[in-house]
């Protein structure tokens, strides 16, 4: 940690860590994060409503809180979004053993005035965010090369209820959100006759051509797959 972030992060710097720092605010506010013992200062907590981490500012005293959902590392490409930042380590962690004990959004809210609580969190609350990722994927102009991919996903009665995301330019479909182990599968457009297909997290799997015709088949198969 660099001269600058100790003047601004001294509990933290005394602590050893953010780590550590987390732990011990959490253990003198009696709340639990969830944390695990080996972190120290890179902070990601898993919990039924998305990976949780906390990221602390560079030019100011700020611990940034964000969710992380689909399962994938935080420096990958899934979704994330802020939900809100606070200098107090302490309401911080208070705010991450709530979010990760399932505190009602209205009442963490009203608890935690810091915390920033959106439509997409709100779906995150009722359990479904497939709906809502759908749309926002096709009415973004950033991914409008997987436009016409994503209207064919979506136009099937089963793919439209796997969770879409866009990872390097290929749309991923997971059958859950909210659940890092379920399955996942990866379609990348090679010239609107040909996809490749990769199911993802499985030892072993390599890229399958498709065609057109067989694609819709070929994923829902797929996706069925224990």
């Amino acid at each position: 940690m660099d001269t600058h972030r100790k003047d601004l992060y001294p509990d933290v710097t005394a602590s050893g860590g953010l780590g550590p720092a987390m732990r011990q605010a959490a253990k003198l506010r009696g709340c639990d994060t969830g944390l695990p013992p080996w972190a120290t200062d890179r902070i990601v907590i898993e919990t039924t409503r998305g990976f949780v981490s906390v990221d602390p500012a560079t030019e100011e005293r700020l611990f940034r809180l964000r969710v992380h959902i689909v399962g994938f590392a935080v420096e990958a490409s899934g979704f994330a979004w802020d939900i809100g930042s606070t200098d107090d380590l302490g309401l911080l962690v208070e705010a991450v053993a709530a979010w990760r004990e399932g505190m009602p959004l209205d009442q963490l809210k009203a608890r935690f005035e810091f915390m920033k609580l959106n439509e997409f969190t709100r779906a995150i609350e009722m359990g479904e965010p497939t709906s809502l990722q759908w749309s926002g994927l096709l009415s973004s102009e950033f991914h409008r090369k997987q436009r016409n991919l994503l209207g064919r996903l979506r136009a099937d009665e089963v793919l439209r209820n796997m969770f879409p995301s866009i990872t390097h330019g290929a749309v991923r479909l997971n059958v859950d959100p909210l659940d890092s182990t379920s399955r996942q599968i990866l379609v990348h457009e090679l010239d609107g006759q040909r996809y490749e297909v990769i199911r993802a997290g499985v030892p072993g799997a390599d890229w399958v051509e498709v065609q057109t015709d067989d694609l819709i088949t070929y994923l829902r198969a797929s996706l069925t797959k224990q």
